[in-house]
């Protein structure tokens, strides 16, 4: 009769092999960090203002309920789990992010942070960036326990991995009053460079945890936006100062992102200019399909871009019609567009290759 050590050993070798055996042949894992325009339900387990957790948002998600998302539907990183064939990854925080879903991956986003540990502190309770990195590394060491060590490497080693980052910088931190600690320290370029800086330490760091394949977002035109449009902009165009911070962060971030690849010898980081993308469907809404760029289907106010989108707030019938959901956020289609963009757009998009690219080649 065999002992029962014997017994739970097997039934050990048996757990792991079926988790391992998952691993196999399924949709490479996803792994995601930054901020609201990527975060699918974090900070509904924080005591924070920063969240989507009540109607309208998510009223054309399949379930029409909140969810967290600043959406009225999908956001990015759900788009792009289903270009790949995956399932969607689980926030972090969600407590139904156990066994079999952990090898799916993790979103680790939270609404209102930065680059910068003082961006955001207006909304008190978010997961800062260096935190999400230490969720990632507890992360792994949860999945090991599942599969081993090797298998969690090549798990991580494997992924694509979604990072978004910079706007909140601008828009909740330099540009948040009027006289800030940040613009009394630095004019808007030296800030972007200083921004830039220690945006490629967080991705190092992202390196060093395994991350081989990571898509990294420059900042929307900022200037652009609903919010943007109702309190700074002259006759409705895109107010200067904001749009002026896109243009520089988003060159910036590529020259960087081409530095870092050169050190590291691989093509490690892949930039995807926002900025671009979006203003082609803000500049001429009609030949993409949209009523409107410049009011928010949701919102309050000029441009529906005063405060924030609550039940009282105005509502657009048609969110398909509207480029912006809210006073800052895409709109699902908009997020649409986005991501065929990441993944079938020209080097005016991304730099060095597309997602599409990326695919083929790692298939090989």
């Amino acid at each position: 009769m065999p002992s029962p050590i014997f017994g739970t050993i097997f039934l050990l070798v048996l757990f792991i092999g079926t988790f391992v055996s998952c691993t196999e042949g399924a949709p490479r894992a996803f792994f995601v960090f930054g901020d609201s325009l990527v975060d699918n339900g974090n900070n509904n387990y924080l005591l924070t203002s920063a969240r989507a957790d009540s109607p309208p948002y998510g009223i054309d998600y399949p379930t029409h309920r909140p969810t967290g998302r600043f959406s009225n539907g999908f956001n990015i990183p759900d788009l792009i789990s289903q270009e790949l064939g995956a399932e969607a990854t689980l926030p972090y925080l969600d407590p139904e992010l156990t066994g079999d879903k952990l090898l799916v991956g993790a979103n680790f986003a939270s609404a209102g942070i930065g680059i910068l540990n003082d961006t955001g502190i207006q909304f008190a309770n978010i997961i800062r960036i260096s935190t999400q990195l230490q969720n990632f590394e507890q992360y792994q060491a949860r999945v090991s326990a599942l599969i081993g060590e090797e298998q969690t490497e090549r798990l991580v080693n494997g992924a694509l991995v979604l990072i978004t980052l910079g706007g909140n910088d601008y828009v909740n931190n330099y540009f948040f009053t009027p006289v800030s600690a940040r613009r009394l320290q630095y004019n808007l370029q030296d800030f972007s460079v200083y921004i830039i800086s220690e945006y490629r330490k967080i991705l190092m760091r992202l390196y060093d945890l395994g991350a081989r394949r990571v898509l990294v977002t420059g900042s929307g035109p900022l200037g652009c936006v609903p919010s943007s449009l109702a309190s700074r902009s002259v006759n409705g165009e895109c107010a200067e100062e904001p749009q002026r911070a896109s243009a520089i962060f988003n060159p910036l971030l590529v020259q960087m992102i081409q530095g870092l690849n050169q050190e590291l010898g691989s093509d490690i980081f892949v930039a995807a200019n926002a900025m671009e993308m979006q203003t082609d469907f803000i500049t001429n809404p009609q030949a993409f399909g949209f009523l409107t760029s410049k009011i928010a289907c949701c919102g309050q106010g000029p441009y529906n871009g005063i405060g924030i989108c609550t039940a009282s707030s105005n509502l657009c019938p048609n969110r398909d019609l509207y480029a912006f959901w809210d006073p800052f956020h895409p709109s699902e289609r908009a997020n649409k567009i986005i991501v065929q963009t990441l993944f079938t757009g020209s080097d005016k998009y991304m730099t060095p290759m597309n997602l599409s690219t990326i695919m083929a080649i790692d298939s090989l």
